[in-house]
């Protein structure tokens, strides 16, 4: 979804001068479509969650085609928690983290990793306080029925290249069937490293139950949030 420059502004609550200043200086990725600037919403998602800038939570809101909410809670489950994962680098921790996934029969290991790793080298996907957030551009590179987010937490602290200078110790690796999914699973992703609760058992590390506890607990706010905003319409 290509959103247009007064958007991105309410969205930030910013005036359109800031957000053509983030443009020109590079830092907020933007296209130029006949002579006007256009931002890919999902883009802006990663964005804001890397540049921890104060956002309406409205930024948050689920694609309105979409016709059921993903849950944070059921693709944690579905991706698995893992422990003590191996790793000295970039590199060798995004192949444990692949090896670690719960991926269907067939799916390509090694296409995955190598998907991966590209991401990484034109942008970390490190988002600060020891977190990363490893997910292809593409929604559609694997033949997967359901979305997976496997939290693996790594042996040793890794150098990710965030933007506060802290190495990653949490990875939540995201994989989708499809674009909605996408865009729906990395807003409740980044709503929920905005939740003080969410964010401790992540940087704790927590037990896979207390995880998925909160998960369910951010889940149902996002749920009673949207039902909300269809009695107001």
């Amino acid at each position: 979804m290509q959103l247009k420059i007064r958007d991105v502004a309410r969205l930030l609550n910013v005036s359109d001068k800031t957000v053509y200043r983030w443009i020109k200086a590079g830092t907020l990725p933007a296209y130029r479509i006949q002579d006007q600037y256009r931002v890919d919403r999902t883009e802006l998602l990663e964005w804001v969650t890397v540049s921890k800038i104060p956002v309406s939570d409205e930024i948050f809101s689920e694609p309105r085609e979409s016709k059921q909410a993903v849950s944070l809670a059921e693709a944690i489950e579905a991706g698995g928690c893992h422990y003590r994962v191996g790793g000295d680098d970039k590199a060798s921790v995004l192949r444990g983290v692949v090896e670690c996934m719960r991926l269907p029969e067939g799916v390509d290991q090694e296409f995955l990793y190598r998907v991966l790793l590209s991401r990484e080298e034109v942008c970390s996907t490190a988002v600060g306080d020891g977190i990363a957030i490893p997910h292809p551009r593409s929604p559609l590179i694997l033949h997967i029925v359901r979305p997976l987010l496997a939290l693996c937490f790594l042996e040793r602290p890794v150098a990710f290249g965030a933007m506060d200078g802290q190495p990653v110790r949490a990875l939540l690796t995201l994989v989708t069937p499809t674009v909605h999914m996408h865009l729906q699973l990395l807003s409740r992703l980044g709503f929920a490293l905005h939740d003080a609760g969410f964010k401790a058992v992540i940087s704790e590390p927590g037990t896979r139950e207390s995880i998925l506890g909160e998960a369910r607990r951010v889940d149902a706010l996002l749920d009673e949030r949207a039902r909300a905003e269809q009695r107001q319409e």
